[in-house]
């Protein structure tokens, strides 16, 4: 078994006024040769956007794009005809593909926008340019975990193009669980959202991010109040 533990405060930080996004990985001015990507994962953004403020229309291409919000609605237009508000409990996903542009704005005049940005490597190029959005707050299990991306369209939650599986963890009780890798040359990524989880012997608190591959499965212990995400994705792709 090989792991990586990434404290939050070692993390990239960007402050633009209206933006504040601290970068778990190499992005855009922060750059960190040792922190470009865990396996198939490139991007995991913590973003607030400032009431009214957001990313005007901006392109992407080659790009699994997943969005999680957190707390307040975000706007997001594409140029697929897409018009819509995403908020906490929804999950939004983007493939990119062959090309497609976007925007997204705070949709609140009066309170901050939080959310999580996410982009994984695909295993098909140039594909056609989707777009997909859920809600899994009335599905989301307690103290257990809640699949909201998979490789699979007829699976819960959305689907990308990569063998990748994330799900969320929502705890309110001292829990300890096993976690079964979908394919053993994949690697997990925890992100701690709130609380604190423990792995592997090492104590990780809110938006510490922790990785680890080699191994078919890992024992994890959360405290009594605690939000999870796992990210399985390929190490090699």
């Amino acid at each position: 078994m090989k792991t990586i533990y990434h404290a939050a405060n070692t993390r990239g930080h960007a402050d633009h006024g209206w933006l504040k996004s601290f970068h778990s990985f190499s992005f855009a001015n922060y750059h960190d040769p040792k922190r470009m990507n865990f396996g198939a994962l490139r991007v995991l953004n913590d973003d607030v956007v400032a009431p009214g403020r957001g990313f005007g229309t901006h392109p992407h291409r080659n790009m699994e794009i997943i969005s999680i919000p957190l707390e307040g609605d975000l706007q997001h237009m594409d140029d697929m005809g897409n018009s819509t508000v995403i908020k906490q409990g929804d999950i939004q996903v983007m493939s990119a593909g062959s090309g497609v542009s976007h925007s997204e704005f705070n949709k609140n005049k009066d309170q901050v926008v939080k959310f999580l940005q996410i982009w994984v490597f695909p295993n098909q190029s140039e594909v056609t340019p989707r777009y997909d959005q859920i809600t899994v707050a009335d599905n989301a299990k307690t103290n257990g975990l809640t699949q909201i991306v998979s490789p699979n369209p007829s699976d819960e939650g959305v689907w990308i193009h990569q063998d990748a599986w994330f799900y969320l963890g929502n705890f309110t009780l001292e829990t300890s669980a096993t976690y079964s890798l979908k394919n053993t040359n994949n690697g997990v990524y925890l992100f701690i959202l709130d609380g604190e989880l423990e792995v592997n012997g090492q104590l990780l608190h809110t938006r510490d991010g922790y990785g680890i591959w080699g191994t078919d499965s890992f024992n994890y212990k959360t405290s009594n109040k605690a939000k999870i995400l796992f990210m399985e994705v390929p190490m090699k792709f």
